[in-house]
């Protein structure tokens, strides 16, 4: 205490040594000489009184409200000061001071920065007004305050106009970082921007998203508090109250930190480019301005704490301007930065992962309500604002997910148990084709075999059974372009030969035992097997081919579905698909009605009939299949095809040669040259009686029959006109004993 009264005894001392000029003595200053002059501002009152004179006259008033701290402030500049003087840091030069005590209030500092532009040499109540003040001389060369930001703001746009070096060591405003607005101003603290940043860093830090803020009603709490507003908005804090206090109020239970005050006053020209450079030291940490003009130096952490009824400020970390860290020097400290994490401050439970923000109408966004991620969607941090989507070619995600799943390739595999149970159907239709390959073999010679149309027709169509059946692989197993392209035209191509080769059999049966001589003649003209065929099949291929070359079946993915890819083969022409079938069912058509018109042939070897049961049996396939085909997807697509494959090969190849192969293993009496001859002449003699009774000529010649004799005697021959089963027979002649009517004479072509 006794220092104290020493230091006040010793300010007012100073204050009656000061300049001859009188001062006001409602305008309290300290002021000593110098060859530099340095001015200062410091808040040493509270307030300024109001006046009550009236009307008012434009002096200063009086001020009130003593403020120990910052009158300590003013001493440790004044000290400071003494010290370069006294030492050899400035030989020859002397440093003079001119410190005015601003009274919290704009226009006192207003005051006192006029005085400090006065002209150099001058009186300081004269003040120049100047366009240029580049050759200006100002009295003061550097001025050190002021220490609320509303006040250095106001002091600083004076200085500007002589671009005199102001040093503050509290103004954090952030304004001030403004080099256009303010490019001589420079602090010895931190912008608010760190400030701020740093407090939403600690509200972070802690868990916190639902607050209040207490702030000051002066630019300095109005920046802070807008800037803090942006902050704590871009980090999901809410505000829940706004406190705005008057300006200027003093708190004696803050410890107040003194400010570095300047280490080293160089000489007055180029001052402020200079002072811009100063980099010093302190306890081994470097400071130095930044291009705004702010200094590197950091914030101080403090916990208010009340203890026994008593609010104690302890320190508890320091702040990292740079790398945006806490420093925590201590174990306590440290335990008692993670306590701020049990207190809780906020409006809602958060979210967990796999879940998001649902905000209510009219309420913080921190009051929010957690709903699960829909499916196809998730969150993997807490508090998300949105889910967020999977991307749904490739993965998926199940509700309330916290990942996303990458999708399965799926295709009709050679493990499932519907493709297994289908290619044993094609490998038993295998079994089948050579099994009747070989039976056909072993009875070449005989009449069922003949009458097939030979050795050649016969395994040129059970080829084409086989190649049915094993195209039935290609759509199993992982799609390739390959077998895309495989699978459908070779089922193509094969099923068209197979139906040629039918179609000319229906030609021979329906031109072998066709009475009517003009359809005769015109099927005998028709009927070219070799040509038949080779056209037929030809066309079919001239379609495959143009299909591959122009729009060739792909392997595409199909990501339609949720949680599976399907790997399919896609015709890549629709148009080219149904022209293919399409094809083929116009020569199955054909094929049905030539055997449907010899349906009643002789019953034993009647193919006719059984060729027109497996073309029925094709067309209910085929008709079944584009509606299904159509509406089904999946991996099970292809499986419809085969199933509509093995159906129409089935059919065909049952009804072509199951009939045959019974008559050769089970039925061999009738499977020999006589039986077969037997039944041909009894079914010409019935076609015979019938064309009588109709009175249908079917020969140029008119053979005269007398038929009044019940004894009917008569010669028939029949003979093997040709080697390749054309069984020849004829009716050669005809006699009757009475006879009172004349009946036609037939020639039979040969079979």
């Amino acid at each position: 205490m006794a220092l104290l009264i020493i230091m006040i005894t010793c300010f007012v001392i100073i204050l009656a040594s000061s300049q001859p000029c009188q001062t006001p003595d409602d305008f309290v200053a300290a002021s000593s000489p110098g060859h530099i002059m340095i001015g200062g501002l410091f808040d040493i009152h509270e307030k300024m009184l109001s006046s009550e004179d009236y009307p008012r006259r434009p002096e200063i008033q009086k001020c009130v409200g003593f403020e120990i701290s910052i009158f300590l402030q003013t001493l440790a500049m004044i000290h400071s000061i003494e010290m370069i003087n006294n030492s050899t840091l400035l030989s020859g030069v002397k440093l003079g001071y001119e410190i005015y005590d601003t009274c919290t209030e704009v226009t006192v500092a207003m005051a006192a920065a006029l005085r400090f532009i006065s002209k150099f040499n001058c009186s300081r109540e004269i003040v120049e007004v100047k366009c240029d003040y580049s050759s200006y001389m100002p009295r003061v060369k550097a001025v050190i305050g002021a220490g609320y930001s509303e006040i250095s703001m106001a002091v600083s746009r004076m200085l500007n106009l002589q671009l005199i070096p102001q040093v503050s060591y509290e103004s954090t405003a952030e304004i001030l970082s403004d080099k256009i607005r303010f490019p001589s101003f420079l602090r010895t603290v931190p912008s608010d921007f760190y400030q701020t940043k740093a407090m939403v860093h600690l509200i972070q830090k802690s868990g916190w998203n639902w607050i209040g803020i207490i702030t000051t009603d002066d630019d300095y709490g109005r920046l802070a508090l807008n800037t803090f507003a942006i902050q704590t908005a871009a980090n999901n804090v809410c505000i829940a109250f706004k406190e705005v206090l008057p300006a200027f109020l003093s708190d004696n239970t803050i410890e107040v930190r003194i400010n570095q005050t300047l280490e080293k006053i160089i000489a007055e020209v180029h001052l402020l480019e200079v002072l811009k450079n100063v980099t010093f030291t302190d306890g081994g940490n470097s400071f130095h301005f930044d291009a705004h003009g702010d200094m590197n130096t950091g914030y101080d952490v403090v916990l208010w704490k009340e203890i026994d009824g008593h609010m104690t400020v302890t320190k508890m970390a320091q702040y990292d301007l740079k790398n945006d860290v806490f420093i925590i020097t201590d174990r306590e400290t440290r335990n008692e930065f993670r306590n701020l994490k049990r207190i809780r401050s906020k409006c809602s439970m958060e979210c967990s992962p796999g879940q998001m923000k649902k905000t209510m109408r009219s309420q913080h966004i921190c009051c929010y309500e957690c709903v699960n991620c829909p499916e196809n969607h998730y969150s993997n941090q807490t508090d998300m604002d949105h889910c967020l989507l999977c991307n749904n070619e490739t993965h998926w995600a199940p509700v309330r997910s916290t990942m996303c799943f990458e999708k399965e390739v799926e295709y009709l595999n050679w493990n499932d148990s519907l493709a297994l149970l289908l290619l044993a159907l094609s490998l038993m239709g295998i079994m089948f084709v050579l099994a009747i390959g070989i039976i056909f073999t072993r009875n070449l010679n005989t009449p069922i075999v003949k009458s097939s149309g030979g050795l050649v027709i016969c395994y040129v169509i059970l080829l084409c059974h086989f190649l049915n059946f094993a195209s039935t692989g290609f759509f199993v197993g992982e799609p390739q372009d390959f077998t895309c392209k495989t699978q459908q035209t070779l089922f193509g191509m094969s099923f068209t030969l197979c139906i040629s080769c039918i179609l000319t059999k229906s030609l021979k049966i329906l031109l072998a035992f066709s009475f009517d001589p003009k359809l005769q003649n015109f099927l005998k003209c028709l009927y070219k097997p070799i040509p038949i065929i080779f056209t037929c099949t030809g066309i079919q291929v001239v379609i495959c081919t143009l299909w591959l070359i122009f729009a060739a079946p792909t392997v595409e993915e199909n990501v339609s579905l949720p949680r599976v890819i399907i790997l399919e083969c896609k015709e890549g022409s629709i148009l080219a698909f149904g022209i293919m079938l399409a094809y083929i069912a116009i020569l199955a058509f054909i094929c049905f009605i030539f055997a449907f018109k010899g349906r009643k042939l002789p019953e034993n070897y009647n193919e006719a009939k059984f060729i027109t049961f497996g073309m029925l049996i094709y067309f209910i396939a085929w008709i079944t299949f584009i509606p299904v085909y159509a509406t089904t997807f999946g991996k099970y697509l292809p499986a419809v095809e085969i199933i509509v494959i093995l159906i129409s090969n089935y059919g065909i190849l049952c009804c072509t040669f199951f009939p045959k192969c019974y008559v050769i293993l089970c039925k061999q009496e009738t499977n020999t040259k006589s039986a077969f001859l037997k039944t041909i002449y009894s079914y010409s003699s019935h076609s015979v009686g019938s064309l009588a009774m109709s009175h249908v000529s079917l020969d140029s010649t008119n053979t005269n029959i007398t038929m009044n004799n019940p004894s009917l005697g008569g010669k028939s021959a029949a003979c093997q006109k040709s080697k390749d089963l054309q069984t020849v027979a004829h009716i050669c002649k005809a006699n009757a004993t009475s006879v009172s009517k004349t009946w036609p004479r037939k020639k039979f072509s040969s079979i």
